[in-house]
């Protein structure tokens, strides 16, 4: 890999100036998501007045609009500006956290959720095909940098979030809120100044340097001379729905572990926040060597096979963690908090370069608008399979788990080589003549 460490990389990302700027403005954009996600429940609990059945709903809600602004916002990219598209999702944003500050009806307040979600989960999928055209094959680094940055900023966001919690009242929730849009406000400011990356739309997006003789091929392996609809390519569906199990580490890490400290261990309370502060402390520290190891296909499907392993032996140590005293409990949930981390690193490189890789570059933005469901689907989906299923077995749940996403990564990383294999047909192959 390139460069001689985080800040290195950040003066002189993959893609130069344009890159440069949209990291800034996603480190913005993190910073007031921080802030937002630390006094969200707490705002709808006590100054709107919401009880769990109510706050429940709108969050559920709001995970499902998740799931729809992903594929929404690949397909509009086929057709529209993503430099525009980004901005739009931002300006959304702020026009929405306005809202909540002049609406108490649970209606309103679910509209506002439901958009602020779908123009998040569109952002960042629009993010992703921004960063894939300006940063070519050298993708995996920029993702490593826009991790760094944005779990940089998410810290930033909850200390901030942290002091106007302290004063706890209506006015100090409101001036978060205030906060909050106001990074989108910036972040869109930013974009602004970039320029729009190469290959927008279908016509153009033919013309980019992966044209020629693997367009055809991956032509060919998706079923016919023309792109299919991702919707209609069963090669690439396989991988996403693969791939859904393979972003529950994010539920393991923020629910699992508390949940399993709390309920089932004689761990101290207080070792629940060292789990976030070690998963931070670790992607900005790490994030950028896993990436160089797991760069290009090769390297993430190499990735996804670890990814199965390493979540495996971090399940191993929740269910052992039943068995000791408070210091024996505290190390090894402390030590699975690691390698819940270690397989974060490896399955945010390699979900990215595979949904990348795997698709045809004529449509590229659309199949990834498909494979950013993942992470929505997760989120919506995780909590409740870990507490109702995996937590209620015990720890045999957590051996399951683990033993099933080992396999579960097998097989994503035998279907990926498979598809990248038919898709590497070289050109010259003579068509047999009936």
């Amino acid at each position: 890999m390139r460069g001689n460490g985080l800040w290195s990389q950040l003066r002189r990302p993959p893609g130069g100036r344009d890159a440069r700027v949209m990291l800034l403005a996603q480190g913005v954009d993190r910073t007031g998501t921080g802030v937002w996600a630390a006094a969200s429940v707490l705002y709808f609990t006590y100054v709107c007045g919401m009880d769990a059945g109510r706050l429940g709903l709108l969050l559920g809600v709001g995970a499902v609009a998740g799931i729809i602004g992903s594929p929404l916002s690949g397909r509009a990219a086929e057709r529209f500006s993503v430099r525009g598209l980004l901005i739009g999702c931002h300006l959304l944003r702020v026009a929405t956290m306005a809202l909540l500050l002049v609406v108490q009806d649970f209606t309103a307040l679910l509209v506002s959720v439901a958009l602020t979600c779908l123009a998040e989960r569109g952002a960042k999928t629009l993010e992703m095909l921004f960063a894939t055209r300006v940063a070519g094959e050298r993708r995996a680094t920029y993702q490593a940098l826009f991790r760094s940055v944005a779990n940089g900023g998410y810290a930033v966001g909850t200390g901030v979030a942290a002091i106007g919690l302290a004063f706890g009242t209506t006015t100090a929730y409101r001036a978060l809120i205030v906060a909050n849009a106001l990074s989108y406000l910036l972040a869109a400011a930013l974009i602004r100044r970039t320029e729009e990356p190469a290959g927008r739309g279908l016509g153009a997006a033919a013309a980019e340097a992966e044209a020629g003789a693997k367009a055809k091929a991956e032509a060919s392996a998706a079923g016919g001379g023309a792109v299919p609809s991702p919707w209609r390519d069963r090669g690439y569906l396989l991988f996403v729905l693969l791939d859904l199990p393979m972003c529950l580490d994010d539920s393991v890490l923020n629910v699992g572990l508390p949940l399993w400290l709390i309920h089932h261990t004689d761990a101290p309370h207080a070792v629940v926040p060292a789990f976030l502060t070690l998963n931070t402390v670790l992607v900005v520290v790490l994030q950028l060597r896993v990436s160089g190891w797991a760069e290009r296909p090769g390297g993430a499907t190499r990735a996804v096979g670890w990814y199965g392993v390493t979540l495996l032996a971090s399940c191993l140590l929740i269910a052992l963690s039943t068995g000791g005293g408070p210091l024996t409990a505290s190390l090894a949930l402390l030590a699975a908090a690691a390698l819940v981390t270690l397989a974060e690193l490896m399955r945010s490189v390699s979900s990215w370069e595979l949904a990348v890789s795997l698709a045809p570059p004529r449509a590229r933005a659309s199949y990834l608008g498909v494979a950013g469901m993942s992470q929505s689907v997760q989120k919506s989906v995780g909590p409740v399979l870990l507490t109702g299923v995996v937590m209620a077995a015990g720890p045999v749940g957590w051996l399951a788990l683990g033993a099933a996403s080992t396999g579960l990564a097998a097989l994503q990383r035998r279907a990926s080589l498979r598809r990248l294999a038919a898709l590497a047909v070289p050109e010259r192959v003579p068509v047999a003549v009936g």
